[in-house]
């Protein structure tokens, strides 16, 4: 299936003394699809690149997927897309159990593969190679990791899965990663607005909006996607 974004209305992520919030760069409709990052593990909490690896969630993350599913009860979602990783699905199951609802899995929506990165911690990386890891830690779109794949790769298959998730059942919370958040905002935004730099474990944002509020997001403490 063709990867396009079907529109370019623009949205960014921006850090504020109280936590994180969705600003609106551009007027937008009110937001129809939600991306929630999954709850946190135990690569999270180390600083461990855990690409496409099965990794589950840790106590924290189990709470966080809780409070998650309390928290998506209040947007009538009609609809839930997951990606199929471990820590994502775990995170769904317990939305599923809350909202009632069966979760649709789309491999589009899994993190980014890291490749020869995979399994390390970012303070090898970066003892190693600063100028990548700078690269990646600011989201840029010429990313790719060694070995695996680039940010812009990404961006396609993430652009055509919600293509199917805005054809579909609306609202819609998809579950996903924090890379994937970045790249749905990026592709939404016509790759010209900065990129956010972290997104906490079982936030829920937005993808369109509200041009007239700014949104708590929710979650844990931000960490750097991986």
């Amino acid at each position: 299936m063709a990867a396009s974004p079907r529109s370019c209305r623009a949205s960014r992520v921006v850090a504020w003394r109280g936590g994180l919030y969705a600003r609106p760069v551009s007027s937008a409709a009110q937001a129809r699809v939600y991306l929630a990052r999954h709850g946190q593990t135990a690569y999270n909490r180390e600083g461990r690149f855990q690409g496409q690896q099965a990794i589950p969630l840790d106590d924290t993350g189990r709470a966080q997927a809780l409070e998650l599913a309390e928290r998506a009860s209040a947007y009538g979602f009609q609809a839930l897309w997951s990606s199929p990783l471990l820590r994502a699905r775990e995170t769904t199951a317990a939305v599923a159990t809350r909202l009632g609802l069966q979760p649709v899995e789309d491999a589009r929506l899994m993190e980014t593969d890291a490749g020869d990165w995979t399994d390390r911690s970012f303070a090898d990386v970066i003892a190693e190679q600063p100028e990548l890891f700078a690269a990646f830690a600011a989201g840029d779109r010429g990313f790719a990791f060694p070995g695996g794949e680039s940010f812009a790769g990404q961006e396609q298959r993430v652009a055509a899965a919600l293509e199917d998730v805005e054809r579909g059942l609306l609202p819609a919370l998809v579950v996903c990663h924090g890379m994937v958040i970045r790249a749905a905002l990026a592709v939404r935004a016509g790759n010209t607005e900065p990129r956010f730099e972290r997104v906490p474990n079982a936030a829920i944002v937005p993808l369109d909006p509200d041009p007239t509020r700014e949104t708590p997001l929710g979650g844990g403490e931000p960490t750097l996607a991986s």
